[in-house]
């Protein structure tokens, strides 16, 4: 039984505002992308690792993976998130029994949390990381007023890693683009497909850097998990 990751690394970042794809700027002096892929390398229960990268970073990114020795498969990204994520599904090897999807901007989940998941997933065959959310939801209509506001306990944020026996992401994917369905996540798809998917509670310091307060948080983060 073997078990694989795919990172998806292929967005743009243009919520940083920045000109380069936001992975390569500086968490505690180090690029958000090398956090990352290191956690997942360095995990005794990942046997692979597929990076999916934007053309524009695939050099940078090999010579990223060559300095720091890092054994990882990398594969090209596609227009939508979904087709990124099935890029990475085919580079994994056809052992691959269980397979985890990982945003490459949460550098933040820890190994416990991964190793949990992995057991979960074993049993469930599909499970998401999440948290419940702490505000109260609105749903705005597009006039700009407010048309519901659903249960705030039934209400969860969701994170990466999502959790699949390999096999139903695949047929999930294949079903999802020969119906033309796009979901927000690998888990819509699989519940599009019938199946049910578990929870599996995730932590609120599990963030994902999209926006420069993000960054700044996270360095925040990175100072309290060294004691600083």
């Amino acid at each position: 039984m073997s078990t694989g990751v795919v990172i998806v690394a292929a967005g743009s970042g243009k919520r940083m505002g920045g000109h380069r794809n936001k992975l390569w700027l500086p968490l505690a002096g180090e690029p958000i992308l090398a956090h990352t892929v290191r956690l997942f390398a360095s995990h005794q229960d990942i046997d692979q690792i597929v990076l999916v990268v934007s053309e524009p970073d695939y050099a940078d990114v090999l010579a990223l993976l060559k300095a720091e020795n890092l054994p990882v498969t990398v594969a090209l990204g596609g227009n939508e998130r979904q087709d990124s994520v099935r890029n990475g599904l085919a580079a994994l090897a056809t052992s691959c029994t269980y397979v985890l999807v990982h945003d490459a901007a949460r550098p933040f989940v820890t190994k416990q949390q991964i190793s949990d998941m992995i057991r979960q997933v074993q049993r469930d065959q599909a499970t998401i990381m999440a948290v419940p959310v702490k505000d109260t939801i609105k749903v705005v209509g597009a006039s700009g007023f407010v048309e519901d506001t659903p249960a705030r306990e039934s209400l969860w944020a969701v994170q990466t890693p999502q959790a699949f026996r390999m096999s139903l992401l695949q047929e999930a994917h294949e079903a999802a683009k020969k119906a033309g369905k796009l979901g927000t996540d690998d888990a819509m798809l699989v519940e599009w497909l019938g199946h049910p998917v578990s929870v599996m509670q995730g932590s609120y310091e599990n963030i994902k850097i999209t926006t420069p307060d993000d960054l700044w948080l996270g360095e925040e983060i990175m100072r309290k998990r060294r004691g600083e």
